[in-house]
């Protein structure tokens, strides 16, 4: 299959709406990521509190995530995802009222609570509904719908805040978001995936047995440690290059768009590769190491800038000079779009896949999420305060040894695991 099998998924109305919902969760996080490093600039924030910034995100989700997948299990999915609607309605508005690092973060607590809403449900819907033969496909391209709509988050979303300030790209993110809340209103069929028993579904025991799978439990312990130096890199990458090489908001969404375009193109292909060959855990693996290779060429920027004559760059009249930090920037963020590609489409799918054993896809899909929370929290307090007492760099450094030591365990984890695999590989390693 090509991309183009993605996009041929767009006649099929519900996955067109669940689509419309991918792209207005990433548009929204992926233009909010850029106004935090404008909100660094401004308040002349320390590391410290920088990290705070993806830390208050973070820790709403960390408190919620589990009660809210057995609450998508057992309830109607459609009334949640339109509740996160609503909330990141809320967010906007509100983040056109911050005047100091404190409202930045409460207002970033709203916003995880959203987040969660519009992840959580949107996803647990994909797997639910998608064709069994074609659930790598679906997930795959759902994904891919949300990277393209990052990079639009990254190049208009940077180019509005580049050009505007702050009132006008919100005021567009709502105008999206509501878009996206119609769709699914009119769209979705009412309680996609049906309900299940609270008895059964999304309990302790649930989520007990669920941690009982190697497979599951080899992925969640992977993604503790990943998250810490992923997180990093998604929290003060633009923040690093604004205050560190002045890079203007429209040129770090350039920097973003690198990896969005790289993730949006190769997503739903990778989803399909995993529905033909199986063995996703080697693809989750490949995509990580790729990761920590990419972030630790982050620090390059240092080295580059001043060592390449800066190039100007003139769009809708406006122009920019690209130095030597924004093209070691942009080559690193550009590999680690191909390592989230390799990685993603399979993690998802397995998590997906060990969640139908007990009917508790959501479930699993929380525990996925709760594993990245931990990390997500302590991450980027960890790598700002690093930051703040040894160097800038310093804190990639570490981020890509987290990534290493994640990628070491997974590997070794997942040799002991017994690995279920869809159709169409080998019968022998299943149950």
């Amino acid at each position: 299959m090509t991309r183009f099998s993605s996009i041929s998924l767009l006649r099929d109305r519900e996955f067109a709406a669940l689509a419309g919902t991918a792209f207005a969760r990433s548009q929204a996080y992926s233009t909010i990521l850029i106004a935090l490093a404008l909100y660094a600039d401004v308040f002349q924030t320390s590391g410290f509190v920088e990290g705070l910034f993806g830390t208050g995100f973070a820790l709403v989700q960390l408190l919620i995530v589990l009660p809210l997948g057995r609450k998508v299990d057992t309830g109607n999915a459609k009334r949640y995802l339109l509740a996160g609607f609503l909330v990141n309605v809320v967010v906007f508005v509100a983040f056109l009222f911050v005047s100091s690092p404190v409202h930045v973060v409460l207002v970033r607590m709203v916003q995880g609570l959203g987040a969660s809403l519009l992840w959580i449900t949107g996803s647990t819907i994909v797997g639910e509904i998608s064709p069994d033969d074609e659930q790598g496909l679906w997930l795959g391209s759902y994904n891919q719908f949300a990277s393209f709509s990052s990079l639009f988050g990254d190049l208009v979303g940077g180019y509005l805040l580049f050009a505007y300030g702050f009132t006008v790209p919100y005021l567009v993110l709502t105008a999206i978001t509501l878009a996206a809340f119609v769709l699914v209103y009119a769209f979705l069929r009412d309680n996609p995936g049906g309900q299940k028993d609270p008895e059964e579904a999304g309990g302790v025991e649930t989520f007990r047995s669920l941690l009982a799978l190697p497979m599951l439990r080899s992925l969640v312990g992977f993604r503790f440690a990943f998250s810490v130096g992923k997180m990093a890199v998604i929290i003060f990458l633009p923040i690093y290059a604004r205050t560190h090489f002045g890079i203007s908001a429209f040129a770090i969404g350039w920097i973003m768009a690198g990896g969005k375009l790289t993730k949006t193109l190769m997503q739903g292909v990778v989803g399909s590769l995993t529905d033909r060959y199986g063995r996703e855990h080697y693809f989750v693996a490949v995509g990580a190491l790729l990761y920590g290779v990419g972030t630790a060429a982050i620090p390059l920027a240092s080295y580059f800038d001043g060592r390449i004559s800066p190039v100007a760059v003139t769009f809708l009249g406006d122009t920019q000079l690209l130095g030597g930090a924004f093209f070691a920037l942009f080559g690193a963020y550009s590999l680690l779009g191909v390592a989230d590609s390799i990685r993603l489409p399979a993690s998802m799918s397995l998590f997906v896949d060990e969640g139908t054993r007990y009917d508790s896809v959501a479930s699993a899909m929380s525990l996925r999420s709760i594993s990245w929370k931990v990390g997500q929290v302590a991450g980027p307090v960890l790598v700002g305060t690093t930051m703040d007492f040894l160097w800038p760099e310093a804190g990639f450094v570490l981020a890509a040894a987290f990534i290493a030591v994640a990628t070491v365990g997974f590997v070794l984890s997942t040799r002991r695991a017994d690995v279920t695999r869809r159709p169409g590989t080998d019968p022998s390693a299943g149950d």
